[in-house]
C-alpha cells in the first residue's frame, strides 16, 4: 500500500514533492450544495422528485436548502481561497439554466456568472461540469436519458452555458459519472429517477455518451482552445483467487460493466463485445433494443477526441464466484426500499472481505488501487490518445464530531487526514511510474446532501451545520491547506 511519508536513511521523514504545474482542487455538485431549489425560476429536477418518493432517501431529506451555496457563494469562495485551492470543480444545474428543459432562465445563468467571477477574482480556476445527475423532471417524464431526443436538449443547455461563460471558463466536463446516471439510476433504481430496467440502463448509458460526444464536437467548433473532457467513476476489480476461473470471470464482468462499457466507446469507438455477450445472456430483448437505438455514426460521435479524462476513485472491488461465509459489511442501499443490482450480469458475483480499513460508507480504503487504476487507464486508453488524466473525485465519509478544543470548536478527523495523505501518495506513485496525472480534486469541499443518504454522510473538508449554515474547516482541510502550500506530503 502506498504511504505518504517514508523514512530517510537518517531516520527523518522524507518529503515527497508535487510538480509546480500540478493542480490542487476540490469538487462539489449543484444539487448537493446550492439549495434555492425553487427560487428565481428554477424548476424541479429528477432529484427534487426522487427525494419526495417515499423510502427513496434517508429521513426523506431533500436538497431544497442543502448548504445554501446559492446565497452564500462569496463566503464559500473565500474559504476556498483560504485553503489555497488552485481550481474548483463545480456543476451547473440544468433545471436552473433551462427550467423544464425549455427556454433560458436569465436569473439562473446570472448566478453562475457571479460565481465564476468570484472564483476568478480569488485566482481560482473554474472547472465546469455540465451534468452531475440533475436532469429536469419534465424531460424525465418524456423519456429522460432513454429517449434520443434528450441529446438535442442537453446540447442546447451546454451551448447556453458556453454563450454565458465561454469567455471565462476554459475547462469543460460534459458528464460526471455516466455509470451512475444510467445503471445505478435506470437499472438499479438506487438513484433518481429510480427505474429498474436493464434495457433502460443500456439506453440511458448510450444517450449519455452520445450527448457527451455531440457537445464536445459543438464546443470544439466554437473554440478550438477549450479543454474538453468527461469524468468517469472507475474501479479496480480484483479476483479473490487469481487462479480460479470463476473468480477471474467475476472480476472481468465487474470491470466490463463498470469501466470498459464507458472507456471503450469513448477511446476505441466500440462497446466491449464480451460484455455485450454477457448482457445478451441476461436480457436478449434489452440488448436488441439497445442495438437498434445505436445508429450509424453514433460511436464516431461518442469517440470524439477529448483533452482530459477525469477519474473518480473511492474504492476497489474484491470479488469471487463463490459466496463468502461471512459477507462484507455495509452495502449501497441506504433505506429499506428494494433496489436491483446496477450490474445486469451479476449472477455468480460475490463480494469478499480482505481486512482493509473502511469508511463510514463501508467502502474499503485502498490507495494502491488508485495507483494501479491510473496506470491501467493511462496505458490502455489515455496515453495512446494523448489525453491528460486528473483525479476529479476522491474522498471519504466518516462520523465526524464537533468538539471543544482550547475554547474553539474543532473536527479532529484523523481518519480523513490519513485517507487524503494516502491517496495523494498513490497519485505520486502513479506519476513516478510515468502516468501523466496532472491534478487532484478532493470530494467534497463541503459536507452536503449525499444523494440517497441524505445528510447522514459527511465527506467534506469543511463541516456544515445544516441548521445554522455555519462553516468550520476540519483538520483534514487544514492538512490539505498545508499540503498545497508546501506542494508536498
Amino acid at each position: 500500500m502506498s504511504t505518504s511519508r517514508t523514512a530517510s536513511p537518517a531516520g527523518h521523514l522524507a518529503t515527497r514533492a508535487f510538480p509546480q504545474d500540478f493542480l490542487f482542487g476540490a469538487a462539489t455538485a449543484a444539487y448537493q450544495i446550492e439549495g434555492a431549489a425553487f427560487e428565481e425560476g428554477r424548476t424541479a429536477s429528477i432529484w427534487d422528485h426522487f427525494a419526495r418518493t417515499p423510502g427513496a432517501v434517508i429521513n426523506a431529506d431533500n436538497g431544497d436548502v442543502a448548504c445554501d451555496h446559492y446565497h452564500r457563494y462569496p463566503q464559500d469562495v473565500a474559504l476556498m481561497k483560504d485553503l489555497g485551492l488552485q481550481t474548483y470543480r463545480f456543476s451547473t444545474s440544468w433545471s436552473r439554466v433551462r427550467p423544464d428543459g425549455g427556454a433560458v432562465n436569465r436569473a439562473g445563468v446570472d448566478f453562475y456568472e457571479r460565481l465564476v467571477d468570484e472564483l476568478l477574482g480569488a485566482d481560482i480556476v473554474p472547472w465546469l461540469t455540465l451534468h452531475h445527475w440533475d436532469m429536469p423532471q419534465v424531460l424525465e417524464e418524456g423519456g429522460g436519458w432513454t429517449h434520443r431526443d434528450v441529446v438535442e436538449r442537453f446540447t442546447e443547455y451546454a451551448l447556453t452555458m458556453h454563450d454565458a461563460l465561454g469567455d471565462r471558463v476554459k475547462i469543460w466536463t460534459t458528464l460526471n459519472e455516466p455509470w451512475c446516471s444510467s445503471f445505478l439510476s435506470y437499472t438499479a433504481g438506487a438513484h433518481a429517477p429510480g427505474r429498474q430496467s436493464v434495457g433502460d440502463g443500456l439506453l440511458a448509458a448510450h444517450h449519455l455518451l452520445l450527448s457527451h460526444g455531440t457537445v464536445v464536437n459543438e464546443l470544439r467548433q466554437r473554440d478550438a482552445e477549450l479543454d474538453l473532457g468527461i469524468t468517469l467513476n472507475l474501479t479496480v476489480a480484483d479476483p479473490v483467487n487469481a487462479d480460479a476461473e470463476a473468480d477471474l470471470d467475476a472480476a472481468r464482468r465487474i470491470d466490463g460493466q463498470f469501466n470498459r462499457w464507458f472507456l471503450d466507446p469513448l477511446f476505441r469507438g466500440e462497446y466491449p463485445e464480451d460484455v455485450v455477450d454477457d448482457l445478451r445472456r441476461v436480457d436478449a430483448a434489452a440488448v436488441k433494443q439497445w442495438q437498434e437505438a445505436t445508429h450509424d455514426g453514433d460511436l464516431a460521435t461518442i469517440s470524439a477526441p477529448i483533452d482530459a479524462l477525469g477519474v473518480n476513485y473511492y474504492h476497489g472491488e474484491f470479488v469471487g464466484g463463490e459466496k463468502p461465509e461471512v459477507a462484507p459489511p455495509g452495502g449501497d442501499a441506504p433505506t429499506d426500499r428494494p433496489i436491483s443490482s446496477p450490474f445486469p450480469s451479476h449472477e455468480g458475483i460475490h463480494w469478499h472481505e480482505r481486512a482493509l480499513p473502511r469508511t463510514g460508507m463501508h467502502w474499503e480504503v485502498q490507495p494502491e488501487g488508485l495507483t494501479r487504476l491510473l496506470q491501467r487507464v493511462s496505458r490502455e486508453y489515455a496515453a495512446p490518445a494523448d489525453v491528460a488524466l486528473y483525479v476529479t473525485e476522491n474522498g471519504a465519509a466518516y462520523d465526524d464530531e464537533l468538539v471543544e478544543d482550547g475554547g474553539e470548536q474543532r473536527v479532529h478527523d484523523a481518519e480523513r487526514v490519513e485517507f487524503l495523505r494516502g491517496h495523494l501518495g498513490a497519485v505520486l506513485d502513479a506519476r513516478q511510474a510515468g502516468v501523466d496525472v496532472r491534478g487532484y480534486f478532493y470530494w467534497s469541499l463541503l459536507d452536503n446532501y449525499e444523494w440517497a443518504w441524505g445528510y447522514e454522510k459527511r465527506f467534506g473538508l469543511i463541516h456544515v451545520d445544516y441548521t445554522t449554515q455555519k462553516r468550520l474547516v476540519k483538520d483534514s482541510g487544514l492538512e490539505y491547506r498545508h499540503i498545497i502550500s508546501e506542494r508536498a506530503i
